[in-house]
């Protein structure tokens, strides 16, 4: 069973505690906790989300001991030793791909904003650079950025910028609210290849149906770049059925 449109937005709304649907993504679990090493996390938010991005990889013929959603999340950096991702899919010494799954919620949107955009950073930049020291064997790794940003009146009012800074700012950050930064900066993560894909949506538990604000970080972009990872490894004939060749 492929993964749909509709599982993502029964995804979104299980990550707000709602029930959209009647299956209540059962599929997708049942297949995730009888799938991967070690089960989809008790009680986290981004349970859901985990497990919806795992079954692109089930379905895609890699072994439940490849797709780690729970254990086994730390990757070599260069810049320190070891950093935890939310999801790391490992096959056959290729880092098949490896997943931030971040939110940003009110209702002090302005404490948090600049974290997230240097953990993101931080994170991308210290693995590619760990790459290119050869830590990674195989493939090149492949790196995808979720994000949910709470649909909210105080995220979707522009953010007055500090006035008395050394230098102005780029002028493509006037008039921009948080929700306006977030996919200006999502955008540039991919432009800049410091994440393959990066899926940035928002949502609310009053209305979690998500919102694509930007085309080229909808879901229809996020999940086709996932699929053409794994039919590029499959090219590649990864996953063995057998053992490599």
């Amino acid at each position: 069973m492929t993964v749909t449109r509709q599982d993502f937005e029964d995804a979104v709304a299980q990550y707000w505690g709602k029930k959209r649907t009647q299956n209540d993504l059962s599929a997708i679990r049942d297949a995730v906790s009888t799938g991967t090493a070690g089960t989809v996390r008790g009680g986290k938010h981004f349970d859901p989300i985990a497990g919806l991005i795992a079954k692109f990889f089930l379905d895609a013929g890699y072994p439940k001991e490849s797709i780690r959603v729970d254990q086994g999340l730390e990757l070599p950096g260069y810049y320190r030793p070891l950093k935890k991702w939310d999801i790391v899919v490992a096959h056959e010494g290729h880092l098949v791909a490896a997943f931030e799954l971040k939110a940003l919620g009110g209702p002090s949107f302005g404490n948090n904003y600049n974290n997230r955009v240097e953990e993101a950073l931080g994170s991308a930049v210290d693995l590619r650079r760990a790459a290119l020291a050869e830590l990674f064997p195989g493939s090149r790794p492949w790196l995808g950025y979720f994000f949910i940003m709470e649909d909210h009146e105080k995220s979707r009012s522009p953010v007055r910028l500090a006035n008395h800074s050394a230098f102005a700012p780029e002028a493509i950050w006037q008039g921009t609210s948080y929700q306006d930064r977030f996919a200006i900066f999502c955008q540039r993560l991919v432009d800049e290849r410091l994440y393959n894909a990066a899926c940035y949506i928002t949502s609310s538990e009053q209305d979690p149906g998500p919102k694509e604000p930007a085309e080229l970080l909808d879901w229809r972009h996020f999940s086709a770049s996932i699929t053409g990872r794994l039919a590029e490894l499959k090219a590649l004939g990864i996953p063995w059925s057998d053992g490599p060749p």
